[in-house]
């Protein structure tokens, strides 16, 4: 069984009994981009001449909040829409090269047979995600929306309950990242955060998401309401 991190919200597992969408990150919780992205941030950084991330730097990276990590780096604010353009572009060209996260795929069928409406919501390109998918033969999800913005998702989280008619308490972000985690605070939607991916358990725990994940198989935890319908 998951375990629940924040035991002082102990109906956070009946409240997500009323959730019918699940909305994924792309990056790092269903596509294991993180070799790749680190590959292609070392490149940008000869490019745009910030610092590099060396990988025995990327324990420590994996600990700061994607502001941090930009200061960090020392990558002026207002260069990070181009930089994360270029990136985008190198991307596109080594998609063949991403695998999914292990059993994700299967888990993510699983979820869509018991009823849940699937999305995703993303920083990378919609183009980049639609060809992983078609790769992969993943073709569980209803809707692809992508943030041109690093910052942006708060915005879509609330234009997609807006299309979608959603109320807060039908809809859960899952995504590996604490700017995920920010979006969802600014919107009151409900955020599983998962470890497997960019940002350390301990950093994603501290800004204290519903519900926090080690394992694919334990979002298998979540029973949509509309199942028995």
């Amino acid at each position: 069984m998951p375990h629940l991190p924040f035991s002082l919200q102990p109906s956070a597992f009946n409240l997500a009994r009323s959730a019918k969408v699940l909305l994924f990150d792309f990056d790092g919780t269903i596509a294991d981009t993180r070799t790749l992205a680190l590959r292609i941030l070392n490149e940008l950084s000869e490019e745009f001449r910030f610092r590099s991330l060396p990988e025995e730097e990327l324990p420590e990276a994996r600990n700061m909040t994607t502001q941090k990590l930009i200061r960090h780096l020392g990558i002026r604010r207002w260069r990070v829409p181009k930089i994360a353009r270029r990136g985008l572009v190198k991307f596109q060209e080594r998609i063949h090269e991403v695998e999914p996260i292990a059993e994700m795929p299967a888990i993510l069928d699983q979820l869509h047979e018991r009823g849940f409406r699937l999305g995703i919501l993303t920083s990378n390109s919609q183009t980049n995600v639609t060809a992983f998918l078609k790769h992969h033969h993943i073709s569980c999800f209803e809707f692809i929306r992508s943030s041109s913005k690093l910052f942006g998702k708060a915005r879509e989280l609330r234009r997609i309950m807006k299309e979608h008619h959603l109320q807060t308490e039908e809809l859960i972000y899952i995504g590996d990242e604490t700017r995920d985690i920010e979006a969802t605070h600014s919107t009151a939607i409900r955020m599983a955060a998962v470890t497997w991916g960019y940002n350390s358990a301990d950093i994603l725990r501290s800004m204290n998401p519903e519900f926090l994940f080690d394992k694919p198989e334990q979002l298998l935890t979540f029973q949509c309401c509309t199942a028995s319908q």
